[in-house]
């Protein structure tokens, strides 16, 4: 019974940061453009600069400035053709690749999943509109919040304890539920086929590898967030991880299964 305040203890943190970040993000997508472009730039620009300072504590000028780099080179990149945007979104991670002490390789490999991310929900709110970007936050945002509740409610066997020790299966089924009740949603709504369903469990399953993913490097690099940045939430690494691997995971299989599926 003694564990039960402990649970919810920063839940009052959490609700507090999640509405700022809903406004600022609901205010951002429904504007759309520069606007929406400058936004994300901005906060792929923070986690780049959070995982360098995770890789590599002792280079903090560095972090600033990969972070910076990285965040000017995905907001240049929106604004060229395709083949043009891709040398911008890989060069980040080639540029810190070649000047971190250790860690290059989990740099590298996370650095160009954040810039990736970050094109790819940008050319969802610019290529297929508001709607489907709706869709895909609505995705990461049941997974993680139904996820959340459900393995605090129902708890159980644990997901992966030595690298995410709060993570149950009972969260992670139900996120996969929330996931495609959000998916059939849609679905009535736009006209989209019901392979939509399937889809959105996917991202939600691909949204959840993103958070594994950022967990497992905290738990290499002995750290417990990535930043302070978010109360309740930590950094902005840790609140936008699943959407990491949701945005990356859209970007490839929208080329295979045709996007929006029924309506593309």
């Amino acid at each position: 019974m003694t564990d039960a305040p402990e649970k919810w203890s920063d839940l009052a943190a959490r609700a507090g940061s999640a509405a700022a970040m809903l406004l600022i993000g609901v205010w951002g997508m429904w504007v759309g453009g520069h606007v929406f472009h400058a936004l994300v730039s901005i906060i792929c620009g923070l986690m780049i600069w959070e995982l360098v300072r995770m890789v590599a504590p002792a280079q903090p000028a560095l972090a600033m400035q990969l972070g910076g780099v990285s965040g000017t080179a995905l907001l240049l990149a929106i604004y060229l053709p395709t083949g043009f945007a891709l040398p911008l979104l890989l060069a980040p991670a080639l540029v810190g690749f070649g000047q971190l002490e250790k860690h290059r390789t989990i740099y590298m490999s996370f650095g160009v999943m954040v810039l990736l991310a970050g094109f790819g929900m940008m050319s969802v709110r610019d290529d297929l509109n508001l709607t489907w970007l709706l869709w895909l936050v609505c995705v990461v945002v049941a997974t993680d919040v139904i996820g959340y509740f459900a393995g605090r409610i129902i708890g159980g066997p644990k997901f992966w304890p030595r690298v995410s020790p709060k993570k149950t299966w009972s969260g992670t089924g139900f996120g996969w539920i929330a996931a495609a009740i959000v998916g059939w949603i849609f679905a009535v709504k736009t006209g989209a086929n019901m392979e939509l369903v399937g889809i959105s469990v996917a991202i939600s399953m691909a949204s959840q590898m993103g958070d594994i993913a950022e967990s497992a490097i905290k738990r290499q690099m002995g750290v417990k967030d990535s930043s302070n940045l978010i109360p309740g939430h930590g950094g902005v690494l840790d609140r936008f991880d699943g959407m990491l691997g949701a945005a990356v995971f859209l970007l490839i299989i929208g080329q295979i299964v045709g996007f929006p599926p029924g309506l593309a």
